[in-house]
C-alpha cells in the first residue's frame, strides 16, 4: 500500500501548478485518483490530502481528520472528498495557528488563516454541496485548497520567526 503512496515533496514543479477542473467525476482516472488519495491519506497520517501532492493536476481535496502522532487533537471527519471546491464567504477573522505538510516535512509554521469558510464543492457523487467549517477543519481546508492554487503553507507566513523544526514544535505543544 505504502508504495503506491508518493508525495510530491517542496521543489516539485506540480505543487507549484493550478490544478485542473475535475470533469468526468465517474472517468476511471478520476475515481482511480480518489481511490489513491484516500490510501495515501491513511498511510501518511495527515488530516487532509489535495491531488496535486499526489501528483494528480486535480480539483480535488480530501479532508481526513482525526487525533494521530501529527496531529493529537485533531477533531474525527472521515475522508470528506471535495471535488472543485471554492471559498464563497470568508469570516473577518483570521488565526493564526501551526500548520505542517506532508509535502515539507520536519518543519511546522504558524499560518494566519480564516476562522471560518462557507465553501461549495462537488460530492463523488456529483451532488453540489455547501458547507461551513470552522477552526482547525477551516484551516485543513485552507491549508489543502492551497494546493490546488500553486501555494503551499510557507507561502502564507507572515515573519520567518514562525517558522521552526517539528521536533521542536511537539516539544511546544506538550
Amino acid at each position: 500500500m505504502r508504495d503506491q503512496c508518493i508525495i510530491a515533496k517542496l521543489g516539485e514543479s506540480i505543487l507549484r501548478k493550478k490544478a485542473k477542473k475535475v470533469k468526468n467525476i465517474n472517468s476511471e482516472k478520476i475515481q482511480s485518483v480518489i481511490t489513491k488519495m484516500i490510501t495515501c491519506v491513511k498511510v501518511s497520517r495527515g488530516v487532509g490530502l489535495a491531488a496535486p501532492q499526489v501528483f494528480e493536476p486535480y480539483q480535488i481535496l480530501i479532508i481526513s481528520s482525526h487525533p494521530n502522532d501529527r496531529y493529537p487533537n485533531a477533531p474525527l471527519i472521515k475522508n470528506e472528498v471535495l471535488i472543485n471546491p471554492e471559498i464563497i464567504k470568508k469570516s473577518k477573522k483570521k488565526v493564526k495557528d501551526w500548520e505542517g505538510c506532508l509535502s515539507i516535512p520536519g518543519i511546522r509554521a504558524k499560518v494566519p488563516r480564516y476562522k471560518k469558510i462557507e465553501v461549495k464543492y462537488t460530492t463523488v457523487e456529483g451532488k453540489t454541496k455547501k458547507v461551513i467549517f470552522e477552526d482547525f477543519i477551516a484551516r485543513i481546508f485552507q491549508h489543502e485548497y492551497d494546493h490546488l492554487i500553486g501555494k503551499v503553507y510557507l507561502d502564507r507566513v507572515k515573519d520567518n520567526i514562525d517558522i521552526v523544526s517539528e521536533e521542536l514544535y511537539f516539544k511546544l505543544i506538550s
